[in-house]
């Protein structure tokens, strides 16, 4: 049955709600983060320093995952998530203390904390949906978050890039903080109700308990495995380092980035609306080989700014559609008294995903090219779809 979107929020009103919640926030977040990357190449640091702060945006869901996801299989979700929402704005009030190279060990604290948070949140409010909707309401919503952080991932980069190039980082993490303030708002008002099931177990042998439920299911194992592979398109350390190392006898830094991540993202946004309905468990192997086709094709088209433009536009195609069929996978191969923590350790390990790829292309760049580096991620995907096919029926 093909559900539409504007069926999807009439049925189901606190998904349009959440929705709306995740555009405010998200758009806000990107804001900071040009701003950040300009503030790198600006005080003139090393591509591994760029890429060791790229990874501390990573690293954070990797280190709690065994324990938020503790906290919200045994808290209210609401406030939990609404603390979380404040410690997002305040971290993000504090990057404006940070004025020179000097700072960068304050500003991964605040990117730790900032993440920390923002990590439980994500993790909280995917354990939650699958608590309101499931089927292809489920998948479609999942569709929608990745739509929404695409959107906001595009619109948010390219207008950022403009205000940081033009206006300074200070005004672009001002109106990131603004838009905190819009988000805690919004989320004041929406209403859910969900059933606490773990409310006495310890919190050591709920975290032991996690652990051996994944053991003991080898389809959540392989599941978990597959969609980190999404992972290897974290691709912001190679963008920036790009920017910095080629694109900026071509348009300024700020721009290159912005744009660049513009185009992905646009494409990210896309991507689900026209090939959604089309791809199920019997064709996402094709999809896993096109991302790979379309990463080495960056890759050869990489030194030329605005041809490398329409090869950044597919590699983000199908990222969107693998990352959100993957998470639906799961989500209805778990028992829900255990959601919160599957999903907290999926997401510990998708993360980690990333945290290894960033930390590759900053170890690699200063031994081989990045668009050798890019191949080599391109082909990393062929290997994914030959585990694919090897794992197929276990789904």
């Amino acid at each position: 049955m093909l559900l539409k979107y504007r069926e999807l929020f009439k049925l189901h009103p606190v998904v349009a709600q959440l929705s709306l919640l995740q555009l405010i926030a998200y758009f806000g977040a990107w804001f900071s983060n040009v701003a950040i990357y300009t503030m790198l190449v600006e005080f003139g640091s090393s591509d591994f320093a760029i890429a060791t702060v790229a990874a501390m945006h990573l690293i954070p869901a990797v280190v709690i995952a065994p324990f938020s996801g503790v906290i919200i299989d045994k808290f209210r979700l609401k406030p939990l998530m609404f603390a979380l929402l404040c410690t997002e704005l305040l971290m993000t009030l504090l990057f404006l203390t940070i004025t020179e190279k000097s700072d960068l060990w304050l500003l991964m604290i605040l990117i730790f904390i900032r993440m920390a948070s923002a990590s439980m949140f994500f993790s909280t409010e995917m354990s939650l949906l699958p608590k309101l909707i499931s089927g292809i309401a489920l998948q479609k919503a999942n569709e929608v978050h990745s739509i929404i952080w695409s959107f906001t991932f595009a619109v948010g980069m390219a207008l950022s890039g403009i205000v940081v190039n033009y206006y300074g980082v200070r005004t672009a993490i001002i109106l990131d903080v603004l838009f905190f303030v819009v988000a805690i708002i919004v989320f004041l008002n929406i209403n859910f109700k969900v059933e606490i099931i773990h409310t006495k177990e310890k919190f050591l042998s709920m975290i032991v308990d996690g652990f051996l439920y994944i053991k003991n299911h080898k389809a959540v194992i392989h599941l978990i495995i597959l969609h980190a592979s999404v992972g290897i398109t974290s691709f912001d350390a190679l963008v920036t380092l790009l920017a910095k190392n080629e694109y900026k006898y071509v348009i300024a830094v700020p721009l290159a980035i912005g744009i660049t991540n513009a185009v992905r993202a646009f494409a990210l946004m896309i991507g689900p609306l026209l090939i959604g309905n089309w791809v199920n468990k019997q064709r996402l192997f094709y999809i896993f080989i096109f991302q790979g086709v379309s990463i080495i094709l960056w890759g050869i088209f990489q030194s030329n700014f605005y041809v490398a433009l329409i090869a950044v536009f597919f590699t983000g195609f199908t990222t969107t559609t693998i990352w959100s069929i993957t998470y639906a996978f799961l989500q209805e191969n778990v028992e829900q008294r255990y959601l919160g923590r599957v999903i907290s350790y999926n997401d510990m390990i998708f993360m980690l995903s990333n945290v290894i790829t960033t930390l590759f292309i900053g170890l690699m760049a200063s031994l081989i090219s990045l668009d050798i580096i890019t191949l080599l991620l391109g082909v990393a995907f062929f290997a994914v779809a030959w585990y694919y096919k090897r794992i197929q029926s276990w789904i």
